[in-house]
């Protein structure tokens, strides 16, 4: 397959074309359903998709290929699409070589439905009149990246992922707790199904909801509703557009001085050695005790605002130019585990679960409240239904008092729960 892309490049340059781009994206999956407490299918899936890019007198040109690729054809394609464009910077790794292997554990499709039958039965153990389903799979991915100037970029990676949902129905009353989990290595489902049940147990009374500007405790599924914001906020193609709220505000205090928030690329099972660009990516200091330090971009934002180039320039898919986006972003976490979090609050709620989006850049936001709890003196009373909580991300992000050790993966982001002093909580 390599000399296949090989030979694509050549083709072009023989095209007079003087600078071009191959990316593919190779996978292999193997998925386990399972619905109402037994499986109901089992499939097996294979892909592969290549972009190219390339540049007719520096007009850029992309088309994108499934399957076996017609080159003549690709390569046409590419070039009645330059025609349209404007002429372009073009921004390309220099020669160079780099090869990762980073796959993790393999389990075949017998070691998947045993995994979801376990599971299911230990949840059925403590509540049999639960409805489970589940989604347990194995996939493999490679990536590869060859340009005309002599780059040749490729990483494999393989895991495991669970989805777990456990749904329960009394009367009207309707409760769904679900949780999952993706690892490079062994893959444990039993503090997922401890997660489920714990939730479960908190749930077994309904309570009413306080109402007003109260203490929320968000736990690590609900804190990404902030964090993603937070994201956008560090993009460097808001701040050349200005959009960004931080654009401005570079070395000032922006949030909570308990908050320090990095890039890891290095850490698992999201590990990445290099963007979609060819550019090794790095670790990001973002925010230090509340401090805006940088900006993150790609080559072509990183030029316009005069930055060094972060490593950061991703396709959001295969026909999608690189544009900025990050690689693992971790929210450091405090001393507090998450029982000692709760204790702290005299009078508030916890949020576990929501429903809907979030936050647009300007950071208001509304959202009901899918999963959430009361608590009183320091322990939780029960479940709170018909329940919303609004506000403004960046107000918020300065009213963190507290933060836990219990950081978890949702996505590629690793937070921990945090308490917020106040967010308004209607019913």
């Amino acid at each position: 397959m390599n000399e296949e892309l090989e030979s694509l490049l050549n083709l072009a340059s023989r095209r007079q074309i003087s600078h071009a781009e191959v990316y593919q994206v190779t996978s292999q999956s193997q998925p386990v359903f399972f619905e109402g407490n037994r499986l109901k299918q089992l499939e097996s899936s294979q892909s592969v998709g290549t972009a190219l890019r390339l540049w007719q007198n520096n007009r850029p040109g992309l088309a994108i290929a499934y399957g076996k690729i017609e080159p003549e054809l690709l390569i046409d394609k590419a070039i009645a699409l330059s025609n349209l464009n404007e002429p372009e910077t073009i921004e390309l790794a220099t020669s160079g070589t780099t090869i990762h292997d980073l796959t993790g554990v393999k389990a075949s499709v017998t070691d998947l439905i045993e995994l979801g039958n376990q599971a299911i039965i230990k949840l059925e153990e403590e509540y049999p009149e639960l409805i489970c389903s589940a989604e347990l799979e194995f996939e493999q991915e490679t990536t590869t990246l060859i340009n005309s100037q002599g780059f040749y970029g490729q990483y494999r990676e393989s895991g495991l992922s669970c989805f777990l949902g456990a749904e329960l129905v009394r009367g009207e009353d309707f409760l769904g707790v679900y949780d999952g989990e993706y690892s490079k290595t062994q893959l444990s489902l039993d503090p997922i199904i401890e997660q489920i049940i714990q939730r479960l147990d908190w749930a077994k009374q309904n309570v009413p909801s306080p109402q007003g500007q109260v203490p929320v405790l968000l736990t690590p599924n609900a804190a990404i509703v902030l964090w993603s914001t937070v994201s956008s906020a560090l993009n460097g193609k808001r701040v050349k557009e200005n959009s960004s709220p931080w654009s401005n505000l570079q070395q000032k205090l922006v949030v909570s001085e308990l908050i320090n928030l990095s890039q890891q690329p290095d850490s698992q099972p999201y590990d990445c050695p290099f963007d979609d660009e060819g550019m090794p990516t790095q670790k990001l200091n973002l925010i230090t005790q509340g401090v805006l330090n940088q900006f993150y971009c790609d080559r072509t934002i990183a030029r316009k605002l005069n930055l060094k180039p972060t490593g950061n320039g991703f396709r959001p898919g295969l026909d999608s130019y690189p544009s900025p986006s990050l690689v693992n972003l971790i929210v450091a976490p405090g001393e507090d585990s998450f029982k000692q979090l709760v204790q702290k609050l005299d009078h508030g709620i916890i949020v576990d679960q929501m429903l809907g989006g979030g936050a647009d850049i300007n950071g208001d936001f509304s959202v009901n409240i899918d999963l959430g709890y009361r608590v009183d003196q320091g322990k939780i009373t029960g479940r709170i239904k018909d329940t919303a909580i609004a506000g403004n991300v960046y107000q918020i992000l300065k009213q963190i008092v507290a933060i836990g050790n219990d950081s978890s993966w949702n996505g590629s982001c690793n937070t921990p729960s945090l308490i917020v002093e106040g967010i308004s909580v209607v019913s």
